[in-house]
């Protein structure tokens, strides 16, 4: 359930690694390598054998990579990492500001003019090789591509997930696998295109409506797949994996070394999505002159956008999940409550945290949790992405916030929550800041746009409060969900960087927040899905879109300074717990229907 240093992500042994990476670069005459979190399928999630990247730094983030030279090695994280990446990794990584200090840049800082970089290609999509090209250009130093440097050195290796794949009930998905395969067919053919090559375990399983266990927390099988334009997919993995499942005549079941053999005979032209696909695949394809259609991968919008039994299903999950929370918090005030009465009473991050993952497994409907619990009290909450290890575990103090972040993965849904729970009287700082974190998620949640806004239009309404006061957080204000899937889902999300258009059937999170290192982090979150909205009285004759909230647990009115909310802003609140209460109050035990009652009465 939580993170623990093992023999692979311990930050002691980092150093003697980086040496032997190093003289096997010298030997190999690279001047440096790209290391990447990345696998052969670009997805966010890797399995234990492709953690390189923590197997040689001991960072163990979600999103990151790693420039080795011989006389530096920088490890590029974003703003949801770089706290988390000085305590896990030695000083001989160097953190390095991402995005704000472009790899290109960095490289040509530290390397002379001549220098060989070198990279796997199963490992880097073409997208970024490119950009990096580009910021190279006249500087002399050039990428090579090189067989993978680190699995030499990797002796015990953890082998290949090789976890069964089940068929995902029709119902659920709405759609059969035939249905969603004609439809994306159609869309190839329409395009001009022979095949389609999927490289991403999400859009396989979307498409073909099965779900696996290869990856940690995402119920995903790993391979390859390459559809055709007339329906036929090929899906080159184990075949173990598939043992167990029953398909029409329109799939195939390839060994997974049969991949690159089959690329090569493929007519043109190919479709592949630039931003996800290796380079190796490239790379195939050209060195067999087959022509390559460069466009977004087939199945990322229709799965983005999910169908009515989808989302009858999401709200299925949430109510369930919502009881599962209820019963945590009440939970959580409660042990709250007897150790502010009784100093000897010890509550930690870790007993958080277990207890909450009890509290959803009590529904008898989990699956797994949809990712690694966040709980951090006190300081651990400044860090983003922390993850309790009982090196880091904390016990909890009078006056601290504890922020929880948590999700389940249930067959008709995957949720995604955070609360932040005062844990006694806290300062006036913290509140003020928890309201102004309030105010951005309730903006969002009442947001009415038309048709063709994108997240980044909406990303500023959750900040605008807290830039009011000189105050920001370093991620983005959402992300995409899927079902039963990745509890980070594409292309939708809201943040600056989110140029696709908001469609209906999309869900995604909706999770300001404000952090002091060295103090307290705050976070609130639900998850929302976007649904036609009604034109208001008297406007434009437009096509809007707005907000259903999925969530449904109550947010801490301890921390809430009422006198800075609107009446508009006290209304959503208000009207927010009066159906929590009204939806969750039969599902939950009676001390959890008290406590309930209580935590949702009116602000």
């Amino acid at each position: 359930m939580f993170q623990t240093f093992t023999a692979s992500t311990r930050p002691q042994d980092g150093p003697p690694r980086l040496a032997a990476l190093r003289a096997r670069l010298q030997a190999e005459g690279g001047d440096g390598y790209l290391l990447p979190r990345a696998d052969a399928h670009q997805g966010e999630y890797v399995a234990a054998c492709d953690e390189r990247l923590a197997w040689l730094t001991g960072f163990t983030g979600s999103a990151g990579f790693c420039i080795v030279l011989q006389d530096r090695a920088g490890l590029f994280v974003d703003g949801r990492y770089r706290v988390q990446a000085r305590l896990q990794c030695a000083s001989e990584f160097t953190p390095v500001n991402w995005p704000e200090t472009l790899p290109a840049n960095w490289l040509r800082d530290a390397c002379p003019e001549g220098a060989e970089i070198g990279f796997d290609p199963w490992l880097h999509t073409p997208s970024e090789i490119e950009a990096l090209q580009d910021g190279l250009k006249g500087s002399g130093i050039t990428l090579r591509r090189m067989t993978n440097q680190i699995d030499p050195l990797w002796t015990d290796r953890p082998a290949a997930p090789m976890a069964p794949a089940r068929r995902y009930p029709n119902a659920l998905a709405g759609n059969s696998s035939q249905e969603k395969r004609a439809n994306l067919a159609k869309a190839l053919a329409s395009d001009g295109q022979r095949a389609a090559v999927l490289t991403q375990p999400d859009s396989i399983c979307w498409l073909l409506n099965i779900r696996g266990a290869d990856l940690p927390r995402l119920p995903v099988m790993q391979g390859f797949a390459i559809v055709h334009d007339d329906g036929r997919v090929d899906l080159f993995t184990a075949p173990s994996k598939c043992e167990a499942l029953e398909w029409d005549s329109g799939v195939h079941i390839r060994p997974a070394e049969a991949f690159a053999p089959a690329l090569r005979t493929l007519s043109s032209p190919v479709r592949l999505d630039k931003s996800t696909v290796p380079v190796a695949i490239v790379d195939l394809l050209r060195e067999s002159s087959i022509e390559i259609a460069f466009a977004q991968d087939p199945c990322l919008m229709p799965k983005a956008r999910k169908s009515e039994a989808e989302l009858a299903s999401a709200r299925a999950a949430h109510l369930r999940d919502g009881a599962a929370m209820a019963e945590f918090l009440c939970w959580l005030d409660g042990q709250a409550a007897e150790m502010l009465a009784q100093p000897d009473h010890a509550l930690t991050e870790i007993d958080i945290a277990r207890a909450l993952e009890q509290f959803r497994a009590d529904t008898g409907a989990l699956e797994d949790i949809s990712f690694d619990t966040i709980a951090g009290s006190g300081p651990n909450g400044a860090i983003v992405h922390y993850r309790v290890t009982e090196d880091t575990n904390r016990r909890l103090l009078p006056g601290d916030l504890m922020l929880v972040d948590s999700g389940g993965q249930y067959l008709d849904g995957t949720t995604d929550i955070t609360r932040t729970i005062a844990i006694g009287p806290v300062g006036t700082r913290e509140v003020e800041c928890f309201t102004r974190v309030l105010q951005g998620m309730i903006a969002i949640s009442r947001a009415r746009f038309p048709r063709g806004v994108a997240g980044s239009h909406l990303d500023s309404l959750a900040r605008y409060p807290l830039w009011l006061a000189g105050q920001d957080y370093d991620h983005g204000t959402g992300h995409g969900v899927g079902a039963f899937l990745s509890v980070h889902e594409g292309p939708q999300r809201l943040s600056r960087a989110g140029t696709v258009p908001l469609k209906e059937g999309m869900i995604l999170s909706n999770e300001p927040g404000y952090y002091r290192e060295g103090e307290f982090g705050i976070r609130i979150e639900n998850l929302v899905a976007v649904r036609k909205g009604a034109a208001p009285k008297g406007g434009d004759d437009r096509d809007w879109l707005e907000f259903e909230t999925l969530t449904l647990a109550p947010i801490d009115r301890r921390l809430v300074q009422v006198s800075m909310l609107s009446a508009d802003e006290r209304a959503w609140l208000d009207a927010y717990h009066s159906r929590v209460a009204t939806l969750l109050l039969p599902l939950v035990c009676a001390t959890t229907s008290v406590w309930l009652q209580e935590a949702c009465k009116p602000i």
